[in-house]
């Protein structure tokens, strides 16, 4: 979506993104995925599902693999998922941290003033830039106030930082396209 479009917000919620998270390799430096693990790909019907499945961390740089397993929840948890079993701790979804390894987020970024641009994928800055990018941004009539988009901080959806905001998405692309394996 270019400069001066209109954006209309699909009611995309973070754990959208979250099927595939590019991270930083602890051992290369290079660009790894967090994904739920290859055994686990069943159908999750619910994002819960898939956000409490076991993960796995693969850098295609250096051959790392690490797995996360779900944890039992503790008192003070946020979110519990209950699968039959004792309730399972979801993880939280935040940045630029990814919340299965607390591993930093390949694209992320400072920008305006110090601030933290981060994404957890391609298709996370592709709705990041077309926000950004409109001159004309709808709502999705049905999201309350839960969408991404309306969660987003003040200053990247302040139109003085436009140009800073959408500079630093597209270094963060290059990042992505420069390194594909």
């Amino acid at each position: 979506m270019g400069e001066g479009e209109r954006f209309r917000d699909r009611a995309w919620r973070l754990f959208d993104f979250a099927r595939e998270i590019l991270v930083v390799c602890p051992r290369c430096g290079g660009r790894a995925v967090v994904a739920v693990h290859p055994d686990h790909l069943t159908c999750h019907r619910y994002a819960v599902q898939f956000l409490t499945a076991p993960h796995r961390l693969t850098c295609p740089g250096c051959g790392l693999t690490r797995d996360w397993s779900p944890r039992p929840a503790r008192k003070g948890d946020g979110d519990l998922y209950f699968a039959g079993g004792p309730p399972l701790a979801v993880p939280r979804l935040t940045g630029p941290g990814d919340p299965y390894f607390g591993l930093p987020l390949w694209l992320r970024r400072r920008c305006c003033g110090g601030r933290t641009l981060w994404a957890y994928n391609a298709a996370h800055l592709d709705v990041l830039e077309g926000y950004v990018a409109a001159r004309l941004r709808e709502r999705h009539p049905n999201t309350g106030s839960g969408s991404l988009v309306e969660r987003l901080p003040a200053w990247i959806k302040a139109a003085g930082n436009r140009d800073e905001v959408l500079a630093a998405i597209r270094t963060l692309r290059a990042s992505v396209t420069s390194d594909r394996d």
